[in-house]
Formats: C-alpha cells, structure tokens, sequence
C-alpha cells in the first residue's frame, strides 16, 4: 500500500495546509534550545521550584527545549503533553490564557495545538519549570513553536513497532520509539572513541586507505566486483585493510591504525553482515605478544570506561541466564593444541591424521572435505569443532597452523617452525572469535610462496583464496621491519559491550532481503 493513499496521511497534509492558511510556516529554519530534558530532570526533578501558579507568573527557571510529541491530552483549561529529545522525556503543559503560538495571527492557540498537532510532529517551547501535584517536572508553556509538521504516524503507542524486521529496515522510526536503540548506538560511537583514543595514547596514526582495489588480499573471503568506467578496469571493494596498512608500514610509517568499511561477499547470519566495520593496527618493532597486551587492555578500558568495573553481565539469546565476563587483564593463554587438549581431552601430538579424520567425520564433517585437509587444517577443524564454543572467559589462543593463514611469520621455536606453527592469536569471549592478530610475516621469499600457494587454490576454484599481488611481495622486498599486527570486528566489539545478540542491532542499516509487494503493504499496515 502506497503510504500517500492511507487516511493518515491526507489527513496530516490537510492539517499542513490549514497551517500555512493560518501564517505559520510549518518548516522553520531555526530554533536554537538551551536545555535538554535529561539535565533538567538531573537539576529540577528534586528541587524545590515553585507550583503552575509560580511558572505562570515567571517565578520559576526559564527554559527553551525542543523535542518530538509523543503524548497529548487536553484538561480543560490546560493541555499536557510530552516531548522527546536526543536525551529522554519531558512533561510540557499548555494554558488557554498564557499559551502563545509563534506565528498564529487567526485562531486560539491551544484549540491551534489540539486540532493541528498530531503524535510525531517536532516543536519547540519556551516557558517555566514547575512541580505538578504529583511531583512531576513539568515545562509551563509560554511560547510554541511548530518546527516539523510530521506526515506519517509514529506507530501505535501500545503495541508499539515489535516486528524486527520492519525495526531494520526503518531505523529512523526504530530510534524514535525505542530509547534502548538509541542508547546502543551512542555508545557505540563512544566505544569507536575510546578505541581510537586508546590507540593514540600509543602513538599510533589513524590513517584512511582505499575501498576501491585492483587486487583483493588480507583475508579468506570472496570479494564484491564492479568496475572502474573510466579506466575500462575491474575492480574489488576492499576485504580487508591489511596490504595497505602494510606499506605504510614499509614506508616508515611505524605505528598505524584505520577503522572502515570492508567487504565480504558471503553469508548473512547473527554476526555477519556483507559490509562491516574493522579496525586493523600494526606496529613496527612489535610482535604478537606486545599485540595481546594491547588487545586486552583495549578491552579493559572499554570495560571500566562503559561500566565502571572490568565485570561485564552479558545475557544468553535464548536462555534465561546472565554471565559475568571479566576483561581484566592479562587474559589466559594456551595454544591452540593445549586448549584442544584441555577443553576437547584430544591431544593431536598423539593422533594419526586419520584418527583425527575419524574423529572429525564422528562429529559431522564429510569424508570428501577432510580429504582435502592437511594436517594443520585437521587441527585446525578440531578447535572449532570443540573447543570454541567453550571459550566463556576471555582467552588467547596462540599458535595456529600456517595453513591457516599465508601472511603470518613462522614461529620463532625451531620445533614449532618445523611443525608448521606460526605466531598468531586469536582471542575469544563467550565462545566467539573477537579479534585476530599475527607477528607478521615480512620475508619477501616465503611471501611470495605462500601467495602463490593461494593463487593455485583460487585457479584450482577456491572463491575465497585470493591471487597473487605482486605489488605488495615488491613493498616487502622493499624491507618491512619486524611487525606486530591486529584485526577487530568493530561490530561485533560492540555486540558484546552493549549486550547486543545480533549484528543487526548494532548496524544503523544493516542488509535486508528486498520486500515482495505483499510485505510492503503488510508493513505499511502495521
């Protein structure tokens, strides 16, 4: 249903032409208040400042406030109504004798107010602060100004907007009736703060890359395609920021940082999304140990800035039940053959592949896709087949295979180095993957042979392997220093600091399935 056919709407048009008819101008390009209703509740709610009979007579604190109507109900003599702000609620009421419309010239401004505002419309209000009988802070209005006639209805205040969908896909009007929306997406733009912050207390250089590539790398993903008209080129957006970050790295730059938009053409489930955003840090002279103290005193930060304890309560999506994480630091860590070894009681040191097989088929994986697995992919599927989910507590898990990953250095033990172990992390709360991390691999030769191993994988039909960049292999060969180097899901970052349990609560607009004509019109109804 086209939403300019419905009754509310060409009634709320009709309203708007009946109020230019009257000399106001519906649209005004400026109201400038000087409160928000949270910081008069913090400063009035418990002070002693007068009755009505005070604010009528101006024996009370002036104020000048601008919000969204919510609620409207006429008294007689009086009208209350509530309006909303970027910081809560406050309680206004209207005098037949006192109530002034800004602009009005031919009708009485309360009957203007009843019969020509509706639930939605934005105004702004000038008067007095008092205590009604019943102790609530309330706004005497002097002055009114229409700011924004609003067209279409908030939804219906009982039922209210409770389909999720239909809250994605119109955030605006998600934000507008759910305060706890609101709250989640500033705090996340104050956990984007405190991360860069906490970067640059470490002398790190938040720098911009581009999103737009010729090669795609940094990651095992498959990558969105379009095309660069001008240049007649094709082109990928970006899949991560890594290769970029790397040559600044080369370049001398020595402590980097950049949180954006990457790429990913792949599923869409709780926590994935196509495009999200990530951080990626490296420093030059740093290891992945130096990365994991930053890691968890990054969260630790985060923890007592948000909360005032390293202790945050985090519900279950589908229980009834809460559990406690702690971010302090530091967090344990174990290899990743040690924890397989301690939370799945498999140690790989003493399994044949093919007892690893067996016991990776036990569990559900097919015949033909363990053929294909070296022996570092074995283990590697055993850790996420039983250890992830185990991972409450905040952990680092240190050491992968290097199949797992073409641009990690070898580890720095011989034994392990023979054994295919290279220096990686990643880190894990309530059985989730949160960040990944590498002591980075800058030798030019061993690059070019694990690139070249991916771009055999892509040739032979891997999607998600990527090919060969030969500008990066000559950046290394240009000399990279010792680095330690770090990725973040942003968006997931702040799933679990705001208590989230889909990526789409965290994303002002994340990705919907398009609409059949029925379930537009079936959201247009509601």
């Amino acid at each position: 249903m086209d939403y300019r056919t419905t009754e509310e709407f060409i009634n709320r048009t009709r309203k708007l032409e009946e109020i230019r008819q009257s000399g106001i101008e519906p649209y005004p390009h400026h109201f400038q208040p000087t409160e928000e209703s949270q910081a008069l509740h913090t400063t009035y709610d418990t002070a002693k400042i007068g009755t009505s009979e005070d604010a009528e007579g101006a024996k009370t604190p002036f104020v000048k406030v601008a919000g969204r109507l919510m609620l409207f109900r006429a008294m007689g003599k009086n009208a209350f109504a509530t309006i909303q702000d970027k910081s809560g609620r406050i309680q206004v009421m209207f005098n037949r004798e006192a109530t002034q419309v800004a602009g009005l010239t031919n009708d009485e401004p309360l009957k203007f107010i009843e019969k020509k505002l509706d639930l939605g419309d934005i105004i702004g209000v000038e008067g007095y602060l008092f205590h009604t009988q019943k102790g609530e802070l309330t706004i005497f209005v002097k002055t009114m100004t229409l700011l924004c006639k609003s067209l279409l209805p908030l939804p219906e205040k009982h039922s209210g907007l409770t389909d999720k969908e239909i809250r994605y896909r119109k955030r605006w009007v998600d934000l507008i009736t759910h305060e706890d929306v609101q709250k989640t997406f500033r705090t996340r733009s104050q956990i984007l703060g405190l991360v860069r912050n906490h970067f640059a207390e470490l002398n790190f250089l938040e720098v911009e890359t581009p999103v737009l590539q010729s090669t795609y790398g940094g990651a095992q993903a498959r990558p969105f395609i379009t095309k660069l008209n001008a240049l007649d080129q094709m082109m990928y957006l970006r899949i991560s920021l890594e290769i970029p970050l790397k040559k600044l790295i080369v370049g001398g730059m020595d402590r980097v940082f950049e949180i954006g938009k990457v790429f990913r053409n792949e599923g869409i489930d709780r926590n994935h999304n196509p495009e999200f955003t990530l951080l990626e840090a490296y420093a030059a002279m740093w290891d992945y140990n130096d990365i994991m103290r930053l890691t968890e005193t990054l969260f630790e930060k985060i923890a007592l800035a948000l909360h005032s304890s390293t202790v945050v309560a985090i519900s279950h999506p589908e229980k009834e039940e809460t559990t406690l994480i702690d971010m302090k630091a530091p967090w344990k860590r174990m290899t990743m053959k040690e924890s397989i070894k301690e939370y799945a009681q498999i140690d790989v040191e003493a399994l044949s592949d093919d007892k690893i097989c067996a016991i990776l088929q036990n569990a559900g994986m097919k015949p033909d896709e363990l053929k294909k697995c070296s022996r570092g992919l074995l283990i590697a599927h055993l850790f996420e087949t039983f250890v992830e989910d185990k991972l409450i507590q905040p952990h680092h898990i240190t050491d992968h295979p290097i199949e797992t990953t073409p641009l990690c250095k070898p580890h720095r033990d011989p034994k392990e180095k023979a054994n295919g172990i290279i220096e990686r992390f990643e880190s894990f709360i309530l059985g989730q993957e949160i960040c990944n991390a590498y002591s980075e691999l800058n030798d030019p030769e061993l690059q070019r042979k694990l690139l070249e191993g991916q771009a055999a994988r892509k040739a032979a039909g891997d999607e998600e392997a990527n090919p060969l960049d030969e500008e990066f292999i000559e950046a290394i060969c240009q000399g990279m220093p010792p680095t330690g180097g770090l990725g973040i899901g942003m968006d997931r970052l702040v799933m679990l600091f705001t208590n989230s349990h889909s990526i789409r609560d965290v994303l002002y607009f994340p990705w919907m399935k398009p609409q059949t004509q029925s379930a537009i019109d079936s959201a247009t109804e509601k």
